[in-house]
């Protein structure tokens, strides 16, 4: 199986001459400083009327800390998902203002996401996820109805759908498009383009009410997905399968089974939380692999020559069909 790079090499030499690395940087900081800013107003904003509404209604009182139980409930999870907005804002103002390009031109040389590549990726990661819930399953079949009941279920899934896409294609945008299209058109060799980004990526899923083996664990898997997503961009020249495969894997953890308890809001199914206590260094052992194999069976689901859902290479030029 050998991956054509003509696509990826019109996509990294794409971006004009102001796509230096001093200008990366800066547009990265804007990003980043827009994120966490609309992230901490959009938070502490929404805790304070979660806690005022708590009190209207005669809750309960709240147990451990008022931001954690905020991003435990429903309305905090749809909130948490919001901010993500400030990654397009500040991938925006990067894009016009310090490199004098269009926000479009993240997503491939077309411009265009590509709706197959979207689609395929999707499907792809939704077939390998239902693939490694059965094999975490095994490992702990530790597996309880959720708190949601099916019509309140239904009545959030677009909401979810589209706030999830907001987030995933958001991340996509900054690490496999800003970043690694920037420092591919500067650096050649795939140790730093791929690389940097891949690593700033998993760093951000290290959770620190896990234990290190568990940790380890996940971060090894994330390591893997990142991968796959890079390779994805590699051989299509384009973000539209990053963009689906990502989305089908955040939507299996919010909406069917849920592995993390501040998530399970919306989840049909909590599983043993990954961050909650009874987990055994073999069990972090068995964790990775599976994730890995994940990764792997999705990478020949996309780019194997014989695979009905084999993604194509964006050969489109700007203004023309992708």
């Amino acid at each position: 199986m050998t991956i054509d790079p003509t696509a990826f090499e019109r996509y990294r030499q794409s971006p004009n001459d102001w796509t230096t690395l001093p200008r990366l940087l800066f547009g990265t900081a804007i990003t980043v400083a827009l994120w966490v800013g609309m992230t901490m107003a959009v938070l502490l904003g929404g805790t304070y009327f979660y806690v005022i509404w708590q009190a209207s209604i005669g809750g309960s009182p709240l147990s451990g800390g008022a931001v954690q139980n905020f991003l435990a409930s429903p309305q905090g999870i749809l909130t948490a998902l919001a901010t993500f907005a400030g990654i397009w804002l500040g991938l925006w103002i990067a894009m016009r203002w310090v490199h004098g390009e269009p926000l479009a031109a993240l997503v491939g040389a077309s411009r265009r996401v590509s709706r197959s590549g979207f689609l395929k990726g999707l499907v792809a990661v939704l077939i390998t996820s239902l693939l490694s819930e059965i094999l975490l399953y095994l490992l702990q079949p530790e597996i309880a109805r959720g708190a949601i009941s099916l019509s309140t279920w239904l009545l959030f899934l677009i909401p979810i759908v589209a706030l999830t896409l907001l987030q995933t294609s958001s991340e996509e945008a900054l690490f496999r498009g800003y970043l690694l299209r920037g420092l591919a058109n500067r650096f050649k060799s795939p140790f730093i383009w791929a690389l940097v980004p891949g690593l700033l990526f998993t760093s951000l899923h290290w959770s620190s009410s896990s234990s290190a083996a568990i940790n380890t664990s996940v971060l090894a898997s994330i390591a893997a997905f990142a991968l796959l997503l890079t390779l994805l961009v590699y051989a299509t020249g384009n973000l539209g399968a990053a963009f689906g495969v990502h989305l089908g894997n955040n939507l299996t953890g919010f909406l069917l089974i849920s592995h993390q308890e501040s998530y399970n809001s919306f989840a049909l199914f909590n599983a043993k939380p990954l961050e909650g206590p009874g987990w055994t260094t073999l069990d972090a052992v068995l964790i990775a692999p599976i994730g890995i194999v994940s990764s792997l069976l999705t990478v020949l689901l996309l780019l194997h020559p014989r695979s009905p859902l084999k993604v194509e290479p964006d050969r489109a030029r700007p203004g023309e069909s992708a």
